[in-house]
């Protein structure tokens, strides 16, 4: 005998339809573009902060030489090995230690290291040339 009841529904499919998979990637897709931008700035506001930090303390430790020898020294090694600094600062725009400009002082028998610049190339978030801090 057949039966006259109705056959149990079809269990649905597991999965996501195509329609279901667009909407999530254009949501994925909008949120990045909204933190990727952010997330680079970012960067770039660190690296600036990290570069005028250590032309600052650069700029310190050369007045303390200053101040206890009565001279400027004659490069940023010299300051290394007279133990001012643990080791040369770091341009973390240009992603190295020996890209720094020697601004030298106006009497030269004072030493040859009055201060110091970065060597970067471009402009800051402001606007302001690098090698202009």
């Amino acid at each position: 005998m057949v039966s006259a009841m109705p056959s149990a529904p079809r269990r649905a499919r597991a999965g996501f339809t195509l329609i279901e998979l667009l909407v999530v990637l254009g949501i994925v897709a909008l949120l990045l573009t909204l933190a990727v931008p952010r997330y680079f700035g970012g960067i770039d506001r660190a690296r600036e902060t990290i570069l005028a930090d250590n032309l600052r303390n650069t700029r310190h430790v050369i007045d303390q030489y200053f101040a206890d020898t009565g001279r400027y020294p004659d490069s940023l090694e010299q300051l290394v090995e007279k133990k001012y600094l643990r080791n040369v600062p770091f341009d973390p725009v240009t992603e190295s230690a020996g890209t720094w400009i020697v601004v030298p002082p106006e009497d030269a028998d004072k030493g040859a290291l009055y201060s110091i610049r970065s060597g970067a190339p471009g402009k800051d978030s402001n606007g302001k040339p690098y090698q202009d801090w």
